[in-house]
């Protein structure tokens, strides 16, 4: 099972991009597709507990058009990922593909690195116009990756399928889940990622859903120090990196840019987007969620309209208004920009509106800020 990837954004920015002038209530600017919870990997983090086999009730190839037309009348053309599970394992993704380019919907790929990347799809894909590929990297070395992955062999068949989406010229980005299997490893990887040709380092801070286990999650100062980390990294690194799920890291950077609060609008561009606000996410099936890491039915495009569904359910509705955020994050200057990771909340409290867990800021103002005072 593949993390998703989106698109690009600034060295040192964070979410999944979009600028802060965008209209989150009226699309969003990325969205996820789960084509198919088939895989052939058994990873420890994967978020869709994927399966070997491929689920009878997935959407058809017919209802996938419909669906790709649907987001073609989202304002200000969202880009779709395709993901899984392994997206490969689904014989009409190529036919999906294609009437993503004819709608005119702006498209990326995720596969699990597996036989099935071969150099004739890579190159099928980049003559399609693929805009974005991505691969998992999990570990500098085959023996924390392959843990990572549940199969003996995969880091080596991630490392091939790397060379190969390069050399045939495709747009390519490392997606690295950040847990505490892999904490120390951060830095070997970085180094790795500048050796091999990629665009985007894009790092997921790992939430306890699906197979992803809540001891694994790394505490909020370790938390702290990697976005420093991350934010010194990108002033340096060749490649843009990218913070997924980490969406305090904002705040980090701009108060390591001298900001107290977020500058006015127009000021900077801050990436915003958060569960629900900017992302959406479509299951194998046809149901909608906030995102693939927050397990709270919107709808089913089976049966309702995306853009509706996206628009009106009252979770995304909540999920864009910062002032129903609770406890810290409600009061924090940075909500709008950050806001917590919603996902990240709701795997550890049961409450998507909840502070922010692993987060170290006490915003002024806060219940915890009041005790220290006195």
């Amino acid at each position: 099972m593949q993390v998703h990837g989106a698109h690009s954004v600034k060295p040192g920015s964070a979410g999944h991009g979009g600028p802060r002038s965008a209209d989150y209530n009226k699309a969003p600017v990325v969205i996820f597709w789960e084509t198919t919870k088939a895989c052939a990997l058994a990873c420890k983090h994967c978020r869709a507990t994927a399966q070997p086999q491929r689920h009878p009730d997935e959407l058809t190839t017919e209802e996938g058009f419909r669906l790709i037309e649907e987001i073609a009348r989202f304002p200000g053309k969202p880009i779709l990922i395709f993901t899984g599970g392994d997206a490969l394992m689904r014989r009409d993704l190529f036919d999906l593909m294609q009437h993503a380019k004819d709608t005119g919907v702006l498209f990326s790929l995720s596969p699990t690195a597996s036989a099935l990347v071969t150099r004739e799809r890579l190159t099928r894909a980049k003559e399609m116009g693929l805009s974005r590929l991505s691969f998992s990297l999990d570990g500098a070395t085959p023996e924390i990756h392959d843990s990572f992955r549940g199969f003996s062999g995969s880091y080596q068949r991630t490392m091939e399928s790397i060379r190969e989406a390069v050399d045939v010229g495709l747009s390519l980005q490392v997606n690295t889940t950040v847990s505490r299997r892999n904490l120390a490893d951060l830095p070997a990887i970085a180094e790795m990622v500048r050796g091999m040709g990629v665009v985007l380092w894009d790092l997921f801070f790992l939430v306890p859903v699906g197979r992803g286990a809540r001891e694994d999650v790394i505490t909020p100062r370790q938390h702290e120090e990697l976005y420093n980390w991350l934010y010194d990294l990108g002033q340096r690194a060749p490649y843009a990196i990218k913070v997924t799920l980490g969406q305090p890291y904002r705040r980090v950077a701009l108060q390591r840019q001298g900001h107290d609060a977020p500058p006015k609008e127009g000021a900077a561009s801050v990436p915003t987007t958060n569960d629900g606000k900017g992302v959406c996410f479509i299951s194998h099936v046809g149901e909608v969620y906030p995102s693939g890491f927050l397990p709270i039915l919107a709808g089913n495009v089976r049966q309702q309209s995306l853009v509706d569904i996206y628009q009106n359910a009252p979770i995304f509705r909540e999920l864009r208004d910062p002032s129903k955020l609770k406890g810290k994050c409600g009061v924090c200057s940075f909500n709008e920009v950050c806001g917590g990771c919603r996902a990240r909340a709701y795997g550890f409290t049961g409450d998507y509106l909840a502070p922010e867990p692993c987060c170290v800021y006490q915003p002024p103002g806060s219940a915890q800020d009041a005790r220290l005072a006195a």
